[in-house]
């Protein structure tokens, strides 16, 4: 049996800074497992690739959602990067650390070292930001920071539109307090993307301590008692076993984590005893406590006044935007998935944002695949950030091969649906109601104008509702009864295992998950090396 200091399963966001970080130290032997291939997909790197990209059997895992009774039933494409890098190969690039009350709020639940303060020094340390050095950002770190290298006349106009309305304009929505309008920041250098595996998995993978092994399913986790012992992957038609000397790191994130568990044997014995899986450990909270960004997709047309639609609708328009990209490293092919930003309150009561706009100059159909509107539009997405619905990823074989039930019930609670509908309303009140925009005649598109009830608002935006791709919690953080691992990343009442990515997060952060899943994997690297 091959042995290694270090197993590492999932090379994705927080797999590739652990492995870089414990291979620097010189000291361990690391084996790194990613059931996903290469990222050597050319589309992986250009930024806007993520459209070919996501819903691409190549890179992506293409799940779908269970059915959900509380969004008419709809099933939804749900992304997770399946290659080195993981999601922050196939993600949209945009760079959100979350609202200081967040950290504070998992400091509060019990979580020792994990408030706003203690985490800001593991975000500048990864970070490597374009604008410099200061009190909130760090240069000479692995994870490329850089503002976009688009602008567009609609985007400015929204956001002045938002001013009108008491939403201020922000040049920095990273030094935890977000609230306000402005452009996003991207993991991108000089017109590249810069995924965890470019940042922090290439500079090191020829190091003579590091094992990189991909294409590789992990079966499970092997234990002796409550010590985590090894790890039984396949490779093709072959099995294979490899010995952990110091630990096992499950990287695999909050599908791929809560999914290896259980069928290792540790989660709610009751639901996975009948599948033929030996009980290592009743843990009832593996794969509970599902949290997710349901994004609301209205589209508002608009006159004199140009968004990308018709541009990249035209053979010309594609030969443009491809010399830009070529001989500039500018334009529409470095953009993120959205350009501007805004951070919002659905009741003025709330002491801080519990909304997040996503401005894209560009409208669709479907997200993913469609064409283009051939008319002038844009979609400026809405979505509930502190949502109370809670889901869970149960499985239904003790075959990791087979694909895991995710079962959202995004809008499950009276709060959340009228977050959502309230979310609506906002975004009509920016784009209808104020000065900025009226001489561009904004017409709703998405759902309509005549939809005004709670109820109906809903309804009609659930079918053309997506994931902003930020599953989190179902290896929950805490102290609980539900709670998985501790605020160290154990897993609770056993040995040599922790998880170490998104699934830990207790309560979802305001925003976009990737800047956060990365700098849990720093402070996760810091807790390892320097118990």
């Amino acid at each position: 049996m091959e042995k290694f200091d270090f197993i590492i399963i999932g090379a994705g966001s927080a797999g590739c800074v652990l492995t870089n970080r414990i291979i620097k130290t010189g000291k361990y032997k690391v084996l790194l497992i990613e059931a996903g291939g290469k990222d050597n997909y050319p589309w992986i790197h250009i930024p806007v690739g993520y459209y070919k990209t996501m819903h691409n059997p190549k890179t992506d895992w293409c799940f779908k959602t269970e059915p959900d009774e509380t969004m008419e039933n709809v099933s939804i494409p749900y992304p997770r990067g399946k290659t080195l890098g993981g999601s922050s190969s196939i993600n949209g690039l945009l760079y959100i650390r979350g609202q200081e009350q967040d950290y504070d709020l998992w400091r509060q639940l019990g979580n020792i070292g994990w408030a706003w303060k203690d985490v800001l020094p593991y975000f500048i340390k990864a970070e490597d930001q374009e604008r410099g050095k200061d009190q909130f950002h760090g240069v000479g770190g692995p994870l490329a920071v850089s503002d976009q290298r688009i602008k567009l006349d609609i985007l400015d106009v929204f956001m002045n539109a938002a001013e009108e309305v008491g939403i201020p304009k922000v040049n920095d929505f990273n030094k935890g307090d977000n609230f306000g309008c402005g452009y996003f920041q991207v993991t991108e250098r000089n017109g590249l993307r810069c995924s965890t595996a470019v940042g922090y998995l290439n500079p090191i993978k020829k190091n003579k301590n590091l094992k990189i092994e991909t294409n590789c399913y992990v079966q499970k986790i092997n234990f002796d008692g409550n010590n985590a012992e090894s790890v039984t992957y396949l490779k093709g038609n072959e099995t294979f076993t490899v010995k952990a000397e110091k630990e096992i790191l499950l990287c695999a994130g909050s599908i791929g984590s809560p999914h290896i568990l259980q069928t290792s044997g540790v989660g709610e014995a009751s639901k996975i005893k009948d599948l033929g899986i030996n009980i290592v450990k009743d843990l009832k909270g593996v794969g509970k406590n599902l949290q997710d960004h349901l994004m609301f997709r209205p589209v508002y047309k608009v006159k004199n006044i140009k968004t990308l639609n018709k541009k990249i609708n035209s053979v010309f328009g594609k030969v443009l935007i491809g010399l830009e990209y070529v001989f500039k490293r500018r334009g529409p092919m470095t953009m993120g998935a959205s350009q501007l930003c805004g951070f919002a309150k659905s009741d003025p009561s709330r002491d801080t944002p519990n909304l997040q706009f996503h401005i894209q100059p560009i409208s669709t159909d479907k997200l993913g695949g469609a064409n283009l509107h051939d008319f002038h539009a844009f979609t400026p997405t809405v979505a509930n950030i502190r949502p109370t619905s809670r889901g869970e990823i149960s499985i239904t074989s003790s075959d990791t091969k087979v694909n895991p039930k995710i079962k959202m019930n995004y809008l499950s609670t009276d709060e959340d649906r009228k977050v959502a509908a309230d979310g609506i309303k906002l975004i009509r009140k920016i784009v209808m109601e104020t000065n900025e925009f009226k001489k561009y005649e904004p017409e709703e598109f998405r759902p309509g104008s005549h939809l005004n009830d709670k109820e109906e608002i809903v309804k009609a935006c659930s079918h053309y509702a997506q994931t902003i791709f930020h599953p989190v919690g179902t290896c929950k953080m805490g102290n609980d009864d539900s709670a998985v691992v501790s605020d160290k990343l154990k897993v609770r009442g056993l040995n040599k295992l922790r998880v170490i990515d998104a699934s830990i997060m207790p309560n979802i952060t305001s925003g976009n998950t990737n800047a956060p899943t990365i700098m849990i994997a720093e402070k996760g690297a810091d807790m390892i090396l320097n118990p």
